[in-house]
């Protein structure tokens, strides 16, 4: 996981401390240093610029707003990402007409039957998707891979392997369970995996899934 805390500043929860008893400056050292984790998650949820920077502006508000809330159970960072989550989503959720939803409706657990399918395309690759995700020539084929995900799993996937919180940072800036956030990282890292096999994998030593038969 990224060090949350650059070794030339003081630490976050002094930050907060300070910004809590008024001081401005405090704060925005802490939007400084956190505003550009905020805008990338958002940019890959939303796929739009003008949508991030919003959602960017209204965390740090937001955060702002709601700083005593704080009680330091998790992360600062995690505790920003929980807020840009929730306001990404309902932008997400306004674009399509729907009713806004509370964050943990959003992330309604998936059902009980626990089932992950396979991919229908599977090829010999030797990196990872999250390890794809730090290659600079790769960042558009993974962006528009992620833009594919339904939104639960792209979170998700973007929250762990991406922004680098932990599985239980996840759960905690989702509201789900820790199970949870590891099955649909799972189906994330699949659904990733086979899109972006047709572009890294070598096709000399793909497998083709041979089709499910039901009785």
């Amino acid at each position: 996981m990224p060090p949350e805390t650059p070794t030339n500043g003081p630490a976050d929860l002094e930050l907060v401390t300070r910004a809590r008893a008024g001081d401005v400056e405090a704060f925005a050292a802490l939007a400084a240093r956190h505003e550009q984790a905020v805008y990338s998650l958002a940019r890959r949820m939303l796929q739009h610029d003008h949508d991030a920077e919003d959602v960017t502006q209204q965390t740090f508000l937001s955060a702002l707003e709601h700083l005593q809330d704080f009680r330091a159970e998790a992360s600062f960072r995690t505790w920003l990402m929980r807020i840009a989550t929730h306001a990404a989503l309902k932008v997400i959720r306004k674009r399509r007409g729907l009713d806004t939803v509370s964050l943990e409706e959003a992330t309604e657990p998936d059902g009980a039957d626990g089932h992950i399918s396979h991919p229908d395309y599977i090829a010999d690759w030797s990196q990872s998707p999250e390890e794809l995700a730090a290659r600079r020539e790769t960042r558009r084929l993974l962006d528009e891979a992620l833009a594919a995900l339904d939104e639960n799993h792209r979170v998700v996937f973007l929250l762990r392997d991406v922004e680098g919180l932990s599985v239980r940072e996840t759960a905690e800036a989702l509201g789900l369970s820790e199970a949870n956030v590891k099955v649909r990282l799972l189906r994330a890292r699949l659904a990733l995996r086979e899109r972006l096999t047709r572009a890294f994998g070598d096709p000399a030593r793909q497998v083709v899934r041979a089709p499910h038969h039901h009785d």
